[in-house]
């Protein structure tokens, strides 16, 4: 099965995988969340960084004037179907879930409001990047209540 994510697993993704992306400038979030590894169901806290339809992780923030960072993991939100809260489902506060149509991976923000605001820019990044929305069926993600 081909993974739509990368993870660590004794290599970094591959650089074509975020290339023209640059995630030390300006991101559209960034911040610590608490991520479970993909094989070994540890959890971790991370960096992570919204730019450009790609979600990037690091181990740690880098300083933002310089590009030498290198993220540990990328995630295509084009690939992704959902972003939710995961709480029911983990029985960990301020958790969401990350989902393609093969994974999901699981999410533990700091806070309630970084919970929903990270939601919020995942989901709004999942329309914008969808191959099956045109750019006439954006719509604002946070503006609908749920």
């Amino acid at each position: 099965m081909e993974r739509l994510w990368r993870s660590v697993t004794g290599a970094n993704p591959d650089p074509s995988e975020y290339s023209g992306v640059e995630f030390w400038s300006n991101p559209e979030r960034s911040g610590w969340l608490t991520k479970q590894g993909e094989y070994i169901k540890t959890w971790r806290r991370r960096w992570f960084v919204l730019k450009q339809g790609k979600l990037l992780w690091f181990k740690d923030p880098f300083d933002s004037s310089t590009s030498f960072a290198i993220p540990r993991g990328v995630i295509s939100t084009a690939d992704c179907l959902t972003v939710k809260g995961a709480e029911d489902i983990l029985n960990k506060p301020f958790s969401f879930e990350l989902s393609t149509s093969h994974d999901t991976m699981y999410f533990i923000a700091d806070s309630e409001k970084d919970r929903e605001e990270w939601i919020n820019s995942i989901g709004r990044s999942i329309v914008q990047h969808s191959r099956s929305v045109t750019d006439s069926e954006v719509v604002d993600y946070d503006s609908s209540k749920r």
